[in-house]
């Protein structure tokens, strides 16, 4: 079986390829590929063809593929809320907080990443037209086999933008290499409260897939949860994956960014998400009619998230 990630180097979809990695998928009886497909919309359009059996990205980008949430379900939280980071050039000096700094700025953001910071803003009140806010694709990014958020970074440090809007990993480098200075962080209180239920990231199937295979739904779900519980457990298997799979910077960094990130680490995905996350998506034009829970999520595997 296959399963993709948009980033690999990235806290964010961290207990996926952690699954992998671990043995918790193989575990479960699942022989499970990890894949990079990038950018997002693309790698649910390949779960939509059957290239790809699951996805582990950003929730409402399944719509992308998946028109009013037809044909696709969501199975898990990776992590809870937006957990994307807004990091401005370190000599601008901005303090965290302070979203008015985005004027007259080009801000780096990945396809369909994008509108969450682009939601958020206009929630801020910043008019990104008038206030002359660019938010555009980094360079360089757009190639197969890349990360995203390191690539940011790089993109931060070479002067090429003056911000990005990127995963943990992306503002850990920027942070400690002393290019970039962390201004909104969505899950621990910056920006409109409403954010953090734009999106989060989930591990994804098809109908499809569900029907023909239930148990293999809940097979992959069971793997995702001990995988979180394995991490809070010792976060030195966090390290264990990193140096299997990143390049060795970023592999001695992942353990310090997954550890701040471990109250995050829970299966669940709440009505107040859904809900939040239908808004949202509602408003940039997404959604065609309202659409109920059970129309998102795999309800029928509830009881499996909440041992």
């Amino acid at each position: 079986m296959r399963i993709a990630v948009p980033d690999l180097i990235s806290n964010s979809y961290f207990p996926a390829p952690a699954a992998v990695e671990l043995g918790f998928f193989k575990a479960e009886g699942l022989e499970m590929e990890l894949d990079l497909v990038f950018p997002v919309d693309r790698a649910y359009e390949e779960l939509r063809d059957g290239k790809l059996d699951f996805v582990a990205g950003s929730s409402h980008s399944a719509l992308a593929a998946f028109p009013d949430w037809k044909g696709v379900k969501l199975l898990a939280s990776l992590s809870q809320g937006m957990y994307w980071f807004l990091v401005l050039r370190a000599d601008l000096g901005v303090k965290q907080g302070d979203i008015e700094a985005v004027k007259g700025l080009r801000i780096g953001a990945a396809p369909w990443v994008e509108m969450g910071l682009r939601r958020l803003l206009e929630e801020a009140g910043i008019q990104i037209e008038a206030d002359k806010v660019d938010i555009t694709p980094v360079p360089g990014a757009i190639r197969p086999g890349v990360s995203f958020g390191v690539t940011a970074a790089e993109a931060l440090g070479a002067g090429k933008i003056d911000g990005f809007w990127a995963n943990g990993m992306g503002a850990e480098i920027a942070v400690r290499k002393g290019i970039g200075t962390i201004v909104l962080d969505v899950r621990r209180g910056d920006g409109p409260a409403p954010a953090f239920n734009y999106t989060q990231p989930v591990l994804a199937t098809t109908d499809a897939l569900i029907a023909r295979e239930p148990e293999t739904a809940k097979a992959a779900i069971r793997a995702i949860i001990a995988t979180q519980k394995a991490l809070r457990l010792d976060i030195s298997h966090a390290t264990t994956v990193g140096k299997a799979l990143f390049p060795s910077e970023e592999a001695s960094m992942i353990a310090d960014v997954v550890e701040r990130d471990l109250e995050f680490y829970e299966p669940m995905i709440t009505g107040e998400f859904v809900a939040g996350m239908n808004k949202f998506a509602a408003e940039l034009g997404l959604l065609s009619r309202p659409v109920a829970y059970e129309d998102v999520v795999a309800k029928q595997f509830s009881d499996i998230l909440t041992v």
